[in-house]
């Protein structure tokens, strides 16, 4: 699976969000999702986020949280690298935002549980800079790449990779 997107505002770019997550959510589990794309079983659904500083992947978020229902205000964990929301009422119990943008080893964010929570097929789990952590990434997660065409204007693929 390989989609593409062009989004001209920070508007666009968090609509596609919450649409992504409100698909996700139409499938009523992440075992379907997985099944469908040859995810083994027993993993949470991973979302990768690459781009460049700027890129859009934290406003993307923004709306996927909403498209969850989440009310909180999403802002990029930088600092304290993880964290989680609760999803109400739906198969899917947990929202996991992780931001590696300070990570300069990958084996460093696994004292924080990050196995454990990758394991959980009742979490969603984004990661923004998932290429400094590929190495510790479940085996097949969805990324999505944020790719600058203009000031405004943002080229997102979205692809199942078989191999972090």
């Amino acid at each position: 699976m390989r989609k593409r997107y062009l989004t001209r505002n920070p508007a666009q770019t968090r609509e596609l969000g919450e649409n992504l997550a409100k698909e996700i959510l139409r499938t009523k589990s992440a075992k379907k999702i997985l099944r469908k794309s040859n995810f083994p079983a027993g993993q949470a659904l991973v979302i990768g986020l690459e781009g460049d500083l700027g890129g859009g992947k934290t406003t993307f978020l923004q709306g996927f949280a909403k498209g969850l229902g989440i009310r909180e205000k999403i802002l990029s964990p930088t600092f304290i690298i993880f964290r989680r929301f609760e999803i109400k009422g739906l198969n899917f119990k947990n929202f996991c935002h992780i931001d590696c943008y300070r990570i300069k080893k990958p084996r460093e964010i696994l004292g924080l549980g990050f196995k454990e929570a990758f394991s959980n097929p009742q979490n969603i789990i984004t990661v923004e800079w998932a290429k400094r952590i590929r190495q510790i990434l479940p085996k097949n997660v969805i990324i999505l790449k944020f790719q600058f065409i203009d000031k405004t204007t943002r080229k997102i693929t979205i692809k199942i990779s078989k191999k972090p």
